[in-house]
């Protein structure tokens, strides 16, 4: 663990680096057109930009040259109306808008986690034809029912929260899969009750307390690394390093993690999604199995955005602009 030390006020406007902030919103552009270009492949089959040369120019060619166009105009023409901003100030705002989205994502699989647990067990124990018409109560035994109409909502809602929570609730989370485990241990040793969708809980919590919270580990600098001889360079050297190795290793990694798994409606993270795919344990376990396969684009979204942010305050670091955060290992 890791503890900020106080961090230095961020002025807004600083000393020009158009190439290097140009760089960097380009990179955020193009993350938005390629997942709007993914949404148009998988929905309304207008093809990839790498399969163009092959299908040749159409409607839906031009439609997807178009977003990634309107992508890199929009970077240039955000660079180009503020010469003068700060990288570290870019650096914030991302990180600002990244942790919104951490935050947003973190309160959606709470919420979804426990409508749909809740939901699974009146399904099992037959609660819903209590309540329902058997035709109705049927329709909650059906992911393609479940997943719009129950989770999408409960997804708003996490979004919605997040604008007036100020936690990402990363020990909360912690704290509920702890919670969740000792529910199973409980029930099963003292009440002999154990349902599928009680394990189904766990793991998908804990696979989004690992996937979501690595961004901000990121920024917290909480992430493994071998640094013997990095330990030693001054900060500028530092920034240097940190900066070509944000490109070559961590921006790359997340890129191909998105386009492997959002390479066309049949890819690992677009077919659960299209077919709302749930686990072999079928109506005894959670409908969320599709989630857990979008939590590893989400990992590389949020991903990029921070290394985005960590390019920047890298960049800085090198070019010995003030304003650099501190950041003092302690132990817990």
């Amino acid at each position: 663990m890791t503890d900020l030390a106080a961090t230095p006020k961020v002025e807004k406007m600083g000393t020009p680096a158009v190439m290097p902030r140009l760089f960097g919103w380009s990179m955020l552009t193009i993350l938005a057109a390629f997942l709007i270009n993914n949404i148009l492949n998988v929905v309304y089959g207008t093809p990839q930009i790498t399969h163009i040369p092959a299908l040749g120019m159409n409607t839906g060619a031009f439609v997807t040259l178009g977003v990634y166009a309107a992508a890199l105009i929009a970077s240039f023409a955000y660079v180009r109306a503020t010469p003068n901003q700060a990288l570290r100030w870019d650096a914030n705002q991302i990180h600002q808008f990244n942790c919104y989205i951490v935050r947003a994502l973190f309160w959606s699989v709470f919420f979804v986690g426990i409508a749909d647990a809740v939901l699974a067990f009146l399904r099992i124990e037959n609660f819903l034809t209590s309540w329902f018409s058997v035709d109705f109560a049927r329709e909650f035994g059906r992911a393609a029912f479940v997943a719009p109409y129950i989770h999408v909502p409960m997804i708003v809602l996490g979004f919605v929260v997040a604008l007036f929570s100020r936690t990402l609730g990363f020990h909360w989370l912690a704290a509920l899969i702890a919670a969740a485990e000792l529910g199973i241990v409980l029930s099963r040793f003292i009440f002999s009750y154990e349902q599928a969708f009680m394990g189904d809980l766990v793991r998908y919590w804990y696979a989004a307390l690992f996937l979501f919270a690595s961004a901000y580990t990121l920024f917290d600098e909480g992430h493994v690394r071998v640094d013997i001889v990095f330990a030693g360079l001054n900060p500028r050297t530092k920034g240097k390093v940190n900066a070509i190795g944000t490109v070559l290793l961590g921006m790359s990694t997340a890129w191909v993690i998105l386009i492997v798994g959002m390479s066309g409606p049949t890819s690992m993270i677009n077919a659960p999604v299209r077919t709302f795919e749930v686990s072999q344990s079928g109506s005894a376990g959670m409908y969320i199995k599709y989630q857990m396969a979008v939590f590893i684009g989400l990992f590389a979204v949020t991903m990029l955005i921070q290394f985005v942010s960590y390019f920047f305050e890298a960049v800085a670091d090198k070019r010995e602009e003030p304003g650099r955060r501190e950041i003092s290992p302690v132990s817990h």
